[in-house]
């Protein structure tokens, strides 16, 4: 397993820049608002920041996911993904760490299953973390 962690020290609580790239008129964008909600509300210790032109979100500067848009397309993406419990099947990518949800519009996934793995993926990066710092 390779436990190499993503560090954003600049990761903000709350980042202009982020509201900014959600506040920008794309349908693609509208299928991720909810979801960047969502994971701002998982833990008061959430940060953010645009990395790689994508809202990445981090727990305190270590980041854990992610979200981007394409033409067709929307991604909810976990740094860790690859090391999730995935039951309803979600998660798409063969790297060796990262996956991802896509979300296409008029096609969404089960919102309790996608639910799941963002906080399991907040889980997985605070036991990582705490791994570290021991």
């Amino acid at each position: 397993m390779s436990d190499a962690l993503f560090h954003f020290p600049n990761a903000a609580s709350r980042d202009p820049a982020v509201d900014a790239w959600i506040a920008k008129n794309d349908p693609m964008r509208m299928l991720v608002k909810p979801w960047i909600a969502r994971i701002r509300a998982l833990n008061p210790n959430i940060r953010e920041l645009l990395h790689d032109q994508r809202p990445t979100f981090c727990l305190e500067d270590t980041a854990f996911a992610y979200v981007d848009t394409y033409s067709r397309h929307a991604n909810i993406g976990f740094f860790f993904g690859a090391f999730l419990d995935d039951p309803s099947g979600l998660l798409e990518g063969s790297g060796i760490r990262m996956r991802h949800v896509k979300l296409h519009s008029g096609d969404r996934p089960n919102s309790a299953d996608l639910e799941v793995l963002s906080i399991s993926a907040l889980k997985d990066i605070r036991q990582r973390l705490a791994k570290t710092r021991n």
